[in-house]
């Protein structure tokens, strides 16, 4: 991933140094469990150990000559470690080291994850109780629906958050899996136990049937919640970017000193973090189809999904570090307009009560079709005045029907457009969201 999206802890889990360490470590616990067994002498396992190194150029070289990965890092490995280094990768086969290093750097980068996440909920948590009580309209297909709060706009991107921590540790848990097993995973050169003692020793557990390679279906999964996360993220960063409209303003990114938003226009304030976030998370969701795709590899196993895994391991996740990590600034830093809120609700002159008005209708004996005929009657002459004469004008038509005023009195409609309404179950919400602290 290009250095713009990327923070260094997480490309460091993808960099060639962090690799062949794990490489490294794989082959010297196999040592480790094969001198065990008696399969090879103490003596060399504890050589690899103490004279185990490689050179990135160096394997680069021999890999220019060799065209396989796997035996140019053997080959510079056995220049330090010496005569001993024939009793490394005893019974082995190059899929039992790149793809139990493939899980455990998906172990490491969700591990990161998890940690962006964390901060993301708190930011969202602070900002919710922040904005609880703060009213602002809901809003169906884009138009006036009925009142909400800010916090509980907040609070429902938080659960949606939470959800997709909960999937992150669940994949996690199905990534972090071990083959030590050789060629088409039958253990026929190797012992089970040397595999158990790996996965111990790099905190992953034995992969039960691995056919040479770690089933994809595991892969597939953990980039699939990649992409549901990237999701999230979209959905957030599509309702700042809609609530900083001109023409609704109701919050909006955090603008610095010195920012400039426009190269032609100095008067602008572009919601520029949450553009760029809705097309970091189309780069994310990009890594689920071809993660699907590696699925169906030939017998026990081909090398078709190699060359995917190259690419969208560490693109699908230094990209939703990245994000998460953006959007958490955004959330903290953001800027909410209450007054703008109440302002904006006000604009179709109590239409947003509609509901209300058509439920004490039915309540009060009018059928159903014949009092939604009459609230949408009024509310329809509403929709044709201008802005500017709309205040009051939906209780105000409601009051002069005939069929709604014989059923409910003027004080009772004025009544049904109290905004308290529409919060008293905030703190239910909340409860159940955040509990009951």
């Amino acid at each position: 991933m290009i250095p713009r999206y990327s923070r260094p802890e997480m490309t460091a889990i993808w960099e060639p140094e962090n690799k062949f360490r794990i490489w490294f470590e794989i082959e010297a616990h196999a040592c480790d469990a094969q001198a065990a067994l008696g399969v090879i002498p103490e003596s060399a396992a504890k050589t690899v150990w103490e004279k185990g190194a490689w050179e990135i150029d160096r394997i680069d070289e021999i890999e220019r000559e060799t065209h396989h990965d796997v035996i140019a890092f053997l080959t510079n490995l056995a220049e330090y470690v010496g005569d001993d280094a024939r009793f490394v990768h005893q019974g082995m086969t190059s899929s039992d080291v790149l793809d139990t290093c493939l899980s455990v750097q998906l172990t490491q980068a969700a591990d990161l994850l998890l940690a962006d996440l964390d901060g993301l909920l708190a930011a969202l948590e602070k900002r919710a109780r922040e904005h609880k009580d703060d009213v602002c309209i809901g809003r169906s297909h884009g138009i006036h629906a009925e009142p909400t709060t800010f916090g509980v706009k907040l609070a429902g991107h938080y659960a949606e958050f939470a959800r997709c921590r909960e999937r992150l540790v669940a994949v996690r848990a199905e990534i972090a899996t071990c083959a030590i097993s050789g060629a088409v995973g039958t253990f026929a050169n190797i012992d089970p136990a040397v595999e158990v003692h790996v996965a111990k020793e790099m905190g992953l557990t034995s992969e039960p049937v691995s056919t040479q390679v770690i089933p994809r279906d595991r892969h597939a999964m953990f980039f699939a919640v990649l992409g549901v996360v990237a999701g999230a993220v979209e959905r957030l960063s599509v309702e700042v970017r809609h609530l900083q409209r001109t023409e609704v303003r109701e919050a909006e990114e955090f603008f610095a000193a010195g920012q400039k938003g426009s190269s032609a226009m100095p008067h602008k304030r572009n919601p520029i973090l949450t553009e760029n976030l809705t097309g970091l998370a189309r780069i994310v969701r990009s890594a689920v189809v071809p993660a699907m795709e590696n699925v169906a590899l030939w017998h026990e196993r081909d090398i078709s999904h190699s060359s995917v895994e190259r690419m969208i391991g560490p693109d699908a996740t230094v990209t939703l570090d990245f994000a998460l990590v953006r959007l958490t600034g955004v959330v903290s830093k953001l800027l909410v307009y209450p007054e703008t809120m109440t302002a904006n609700m006000e604009k179709l002159g109590g239409l947003i009560h509609s509901q209300r008005v058509l439920l004490a209708l039915t309540q009060a004996g009018m059928s159903r079709e014949d009092a939604y005929q009459a609230v949408q009657r009024n509310a329809m002459k509403v929709w044709g005045l201008p802005e500017t004469e709309r205040e009051g004008a939906f209780l105000s038509f409601l009051q002069g029907d005939e069929a709604v005023s014989k059923l409910i009195s003027d004080d009772d409609l004025a009544e049904s457009f109290d905004l308290g309404y529409h919060t008293k179950h905030v703190d239910t919400i909340f409860t159940r969201v955040f509990g009951s602290a």
